[in-house]
C-alpha cells in the first residue's frame, strides 16, 4: 500500500535519511524502531507527503506519487497521526472530530465514540482541557472517522500511563484487523514487535534491520541497536 524507494530526505541543506526502502503491504503491521533522531519521524513525513525526499520516490497502492500534496494522499485513504498528539485544543471533541472527518458526519461521530466511549462522555469539551490520554485518543479518532487504508502513526503512546497505552494498542490491534495498512513509530518495544507483521530498524539514519519480528531478540534490539542497556530499561 505504501512504498519509500531510495529516500533520502532532510531539512535544508541537512540530509537526515539516506537509501532507505521501506515497503507496508496491503493489510500488515510495519514496526519502525530506532533511537531518537534516527529519522523515524522524517521518514513518516515523507510517507504522508509532508516533506518532499531529496532523492528516491513514495508509492501509494502502486502509484508513484512524488511530489503530491498531503491533501491528495487524505483523499486516496492516508491518515497521519504525528507526534505531540496533534489536536485542536481550542476546539471542542465535537468540532476537532468535524475538521477530521471534513464535516458533519454522524456516521464518522459513531466510529470514533466507538473507538473509544471516553469521547462520548467529552463531546462539548474543550480538547485543551482534558488529560493527555483522552487527547490522544482524540487525535486517534482521525485514524477512524475516514476510514482510511494506510495510517502512519509517530510515537501515539509517548508520555502516557500504562493503561492508557493498553487501550491505544487494542485500538491499534482493532484497526490491523479491519484490514487497514498500519506504519508505527512506537517506543514499547515489545508491545510494537508483539502485533508487527514486519520490522525496520533505523539508525543515524540508515537501515540498519529490515525483517520478520522473530528473528529478533528483544535484547538484542535494545542494546545493538537502540543502545540502551535492557537491565536499565527493565528497571
Amino acid at each position: 500500500m505504501l512504498e519509500l524507494r531510495g529516500v533520502d530526505a532532510g531539512y535544508g541543506a541537512t540530509t537526515v535519511v539516506r537509501g532507505v526502502d521501506l515497503v507496508v503491504p496491503d493489510g500488515a503491521v510495519v514496526t519502525l524502531l530506532g533511537p531518537n533522531g534516527a529519522g523515524k519521524t522524517t521518514l513518516l513525513k515523507v510517507g504522508s507527503a509532508l516533506l518532499a525526499p531529496q532523492a528516491g520516490s513514495l508509492l501509494f497502492d502502486g502509484q508513484d506519487v512524488t511530489g503530491a500534496t498531503p491533501e491528495s494522499l487524505v483523499r486516496q485513504g492516508l491518515c497521519h497521526v504525528p507526534e505531540g498528539r496533534g489536536v485542536f485544543r481550542s476546539l471542542t471533541v465535537r468540532e476537532n472530530l468535524r475538521v477530521f472527518a471534513g464535516g458533519d458526519d454522524r456516521e464518522a461521530f459513531d466510529r470514533a465514540v466507538d473507538a473509544f466511549p471516553r469521547l462520548g462522555e467529552r463531546i462539548n469539551q474543550v480538547a485543551g482541557t482534558m488529560s493527555g490520554g483522552e487527547q490522544q485518543m482524540l487525535a486517534l479518532a482521525r485514524a477512524v472517522v475516514r476510514t482510511p487504508r494506510v495510517v502512519l502513526l509517530d510515537e501515539v503512546s509517548m508520555g502516557l500511563a500504562p493503561l492508557v497505552v493498553d487501550e491505544i494498542f487494542l485500538f491499534l490491534e482493532r484497526l490491523a484487523k479491519e484490514g487497514c495498512s498500519l506504519l508505527v513509530v512506537e517506543q514499547y518495544v515489545e508491545k510494537a514487535l508483539a502485533f508487527a507483521d514486519y520490522v525496520y530498524i533505523l539508525s543515524h539514519g540508515r537501515l540498519q534491520f529490515a525483517g520478520d519480528p522473530d528473528e529478533l531478540d528483544v535484547a538484542d534490539v535494545f542494546g545493538k541497536y537502540l543502545g540502551i542497556d535492557v537491565g536499565d530499561h527493565a528497571a
